[in-house]
């Protein structure tokens, strides 16, 4: 299951609103052009981002138009990383369509994820202050610093935990937590509370991004809509594999890596079968669960509220997933 927000939380007008606002942001007066967007409209996901913003402005205050148009603006980031991010993995497949690479070629797919992050700037001109703007462009930049870091890593096999925690947080956890943020602050929420809306979203992005990293590696396509892997055919080390390495022997050691090394395009079954008969993906799955906990402890001083009902749930469904 993909992490949600609970639908009895009356979002749906709100939502349709963020993506009339998405949609026609991207409007062109070339047809082809307004074609490829289209095909983004029948990719968008659960939109968990705007959700998240909104159900924030929701659990701190009333919302405003500013929510929305920022809601849009997260999406389209976001969106823009997934089509960049799809090119640098070769990625075939996403949330059961060609990935927009596939469709239009790797030149097209660059073209439009900038499309996407340049109309981002320029919904965000129609905002009075110029606070939000900058704190997504900020944001924006440690993504990228974040995947640059990832392609910096990849055959990195002494990569460390803390490494690891580093690039998730950059190029995941920094984008849903300033989403919660933002939803908190355009509330009117006091600095404590947007702080620990902000962690909150954090957490989630946290324990969202390893969860994602363990489907890579032990779910199908067919579970989770998208070309899965990836992180091993990349010599990418995730959460379970920096576990196995740090605590096997050093003939397990150098099996595993030499799976990674090798040119197998599918060497994810290679990969678990080394590290079935170990813990380490359920000790990813403990930190995960322990960043859920976190996130919701920093909820704890919200009036309850269906909104801070939906944060919870929110967090809860992001761990536990199948997509």
């Amino acid at each position: 299951m993909e992490a949600t927000i609970d639908p009895a939380i009356p979002l749906a007008q709100d939502i349709a609103r963020v993506i009339a606002v998405f949609d026609e942001e991207l409007r062109s007066d070339l047809p082809f052009v307004n074609t490829l967007t289209a095909e983004l409209g029948r990719r968008r996901g659960k939109l968990l981002r705007p959700k998240l913003l909104l159900t924030a402005g929701r659990a701190t205050g009333t919302l405003r138009e500013e929510h929305i148009i920022l809601a849009a603006v997260v999406e389209m980031v976001h969106m823009a990383t997934l089509v960049h991010d799809d090119v640098l993995d070769d990625a075939e497949v996403r949330r059961q369509n060609d990935t927009m690479n596939r469709l239009i070629g790797n030149e097209g797919a660059v073209l439009l994820g900038d499309y996407l992050i340049s109309h981002s700037y320029h919904l965000c001109s129609r905002l009075e202050s110029t606070e939000a703007s900058r704190r997504i462009a900020a944001v924006t930049n440690t993504i990228c610093e974040g995947e640059l870091m990832q392609i910096e890593n990849r055959g990195n096999f002494r990569l460390t935990e803390a490494q690891y925690l580093q690039i998730i947080e950059r190029k995941t956890a920094s984008l849903t937590s300033l989403c919660c943020e933002l939803g908190a602050i355009v509330s009117g929420a006091s600095n404590e509370t947007c702080r620990h809306l902000a962690e909150y979203g954090l957490r989630v992005g946290m324990a969202f991004q390893i969860v994602d990293d363990l489907l890579d590696l032990t779910a199908t396509q067919g579970e989770t809509g998208k070309s899965v892997g990836r992180d091993a055919e990349l010599g990418e080390l995730t959460l379970p594999l920096i576990r196995f390495l740090g605590r096997s022997s050093p003939e397990q050691q150098t099996r595993l890596i030499d799976i990674l090394s090798n040119g197998d395009p599918h060497k994810s079954e290679a990969v678990l079968d080394v590290i079935d008969k170990t813990d380490c993906i359920d000790q990813a799955m403990d930190v995960a669960r322990s960043y859920l906990a976190e996130a919701i402890a920093h909820l704890a001083e919200l009036p309850e509220s269906g909104a801070k009902a939906a944060l919870i749930a929110a967090a809860e469904s992001g761990v536990h997933r199948r997509r």
